[in-house]
C-alpha cells in the first residue's frame, strides 16, 4: 500500500447538498458556497499542499433547513449547523480556526 504525504493539520468536511439548497448563502453578497468561503476567510490553498483540508461532500443526511452542516475532523462527534449569512470570522472561530464563537451555529 502506498501513501501520499499531505501539509493538512485539519479537515473539514461541508455538505456540498446543503450549500446548493440555500444557494450560497455565505460571503460578502450573500452569494458564495460555505466551502469557498471559509477557503478566503482563512486564506487556505486547494489541495494537498495547503495547511487545512476543506473537503465538500455529497451528502451528510442530516439537510437542516437555511443552513449547512460541517464535521470538524478534529471534532468528528460534534457536527455543526451554519445558518446562512453568518459572518465567516464567526464560523471559523466556532470551529477552533479563528478567535471567539458565535451564537448563531447549532450543534447537533
Amino acid at each position: 500500500m502506498k501513501t501520499v504525504r499531505s501539509d493538512w493539520a485539519n479537515t473539514l468536511l461541508v455538505c456540498k447538498k446543503c450549500s446548493k439548497k440555500i444557494g450560497g448563502g455565505f460571503g460578502p453578497k450573500g452569494k458564495t458556497g460555505l466551502a469557498k468561503a471559509l477557503r478566503a476567510e482563512l486564506d487556505v490553498a486547494k489541495g494537498r499542499k495547503g495547511s487545512l483540508g476543506i473537503i465538500e461532500v455529497k451528502c451528510l443526511g442530516v439537510c437542516p433547513k437555511g443552513a449547512v452542516t460541517v464535521v470538524n475532523g478534529a471534532a468528528p462527534g460534534e457536527w455543526l449547523l451554519v445558518r446562512e449569512g453568518l459572518p465567516m470570522a464567526a464560523v471559523a472561530a466556532e470551529l477552533g480556526l479563528g478567535a471567539a464563537p458565535d451564537k448563531g451555529i447549532a450543534r447537533d
